[in-house]
């Protein structure tokens, strides 16, 4: 077979077939809820009509897995301010326009004159500051392990006075944790391919042995999902908790060394606040105190300003927390769509709403 071929092979409707099989061989008798914390995750399973692969009580629901979605209402009303208030230029990754603030959105306050730009990653805010050496710049860094490396980089290369950022940047370990402590339903997490790249499989071993629960990091084609959910099936039915990786073709034991040692050179791990699930312990990321000239808290001084978190009728910080999937919330499909977001889950692309919406996705779990 040609090695162009391969991503074929990995959307093969006869080996999906085949290992649909095995998930019925191998599934217990009773209810099994499987979280995964991607929306990658999520689209693949969306897009391919995964969840009709799975066999009769076999769950699969999204957690916290959308960035865009745990991003706190303070962060969100700090941005604004930042660019209304401040008259910065507020530089974020496309999907955060829309999520509601406190009162306004940032789409919002480009629209009452903030200037408020996208960009595709932390060196274009960079760039843009360098372009204009007479405005403030601040980049409002949100996102997992994957793009917080990316911050981290433009810190240690000097980056010029007039840039600094607003670092929402979240980790995924104690989110799982936090989502063990509050939903006991959980049977087994298929782990992030894109978080796991970088913070290794390993990271998840004590997880695995603290809740006795099995961890499978998986890729993102069809097989890859379908492989990685036959794992975590034989665990459960052997009685194993441990970390296996389904994905080693992009996933090492130890992760990307480089990248998890420029995050801890620019870094200091904080408490945070996750938009539908509360502060959780150590699962945030500021600027390391050496880099204190490029906090955007510290060099406008402005307090956040905490918000709701929970727009009425809005089942958002269940569906995060793995607890409800979207077509649970009477809002769903009706007054909240993509061109008019209620919730967070509905506004960016790996939310759960976005994605079932946009795929159709719509099974009876």
């Amino acid at each position: 077979m040609r090695a162009g071929s391969d991503l074929f092979r990995l959307r093969d409707p006869a080996r999906a077939a085949g290992l649909s099989r095995v998930l019925r061989r191998l599934a217990p008798e009773r209810p099994v809820k499987i979280v995964h914390v991607c929306g990658t995750h999520e689209a693949a399973i969306a897009e391919h009509g995964l969840r009709s692969l799975l066999p009769d009580g076999v769950d699969v629901y999204e957690g916290p897995g959308c960035p865009v979605c745990v991003t706190s209402t303070a962060d969100i009303n700090l941005a604004v301010a930042l660019a209304l208030e401040k008259g910065a230029i507020l530089c974020t990754f496309g999907d955060m326009l829309r999520v509601p603030g406190t009162e306004l959105t940032l789409e919002e306050a480009r629209a009452h004159g903030a200037d408020v730009r996208v960009v595709l990653s932390a060196a274009d805010a960079v760039r843009i500051a360098r372009e204009n050496p007479r405005r403030e710049v601040v980049f409002f860094a949100v996102g997992f392990e994957t793009t917080a490396p990316g911050t981290a980089a433009v810190l240690l290369d000097g980056p010029p006075d007039n840039f600094s950022v607003l670092c929402s940047h979240k980790l995924i370990p104690p989110a799982l944790e936090a989502l063990l402590r509050e939903n006991t339903e959980v049977d087994g997490f298929l782990a992030p391919g894109h978080v796991s790249t970088i913070i290794g499989a390993d990271a998840y071993r004590e997880l695995a042995g603290k809740f006795h629960v099995p961890v499978v990091v998986g890729g993102f084609e069809p097989l890859d999902v379908l492989f990685a959910i036959a794992l975590i099936l034989r665990q459960l039915g052997e009685g194993r908790a441990e970390v296996e990786n389904a994905y080693p073709r992009a996933v090492r034991p130890e992760g990307n060394v480089r990248a998890k040692r420029i995050m801890a050179e620019a870094f200091r791990v904080v408490d945070a606040v996750w938009r539908g699930i509360g502060t959780i312990p150590a699962s945030g990321l500021e600027l390391g105190e050496g880099f204190t000239r490029y906090n955007a808290r510290e060099k406008f001084e402005l307090e956040a300003r905490t918000g709701d978190e929970e727009p009425p009728g809005c089942r958002c910080p269940e569906i995060i927390m793995a607890k409800a999937v979207p077509t649970d919330c009477p809002l769903f499909g009706t007054a909240c769509t993509p061109l008019s977001p209620v919730g967070p889950c509905m506004v960016g692309v790996e939310g759960a709403c976005s994605i079932w919406y946009r795929y159709g996705e719509r099974p009876v779990l």
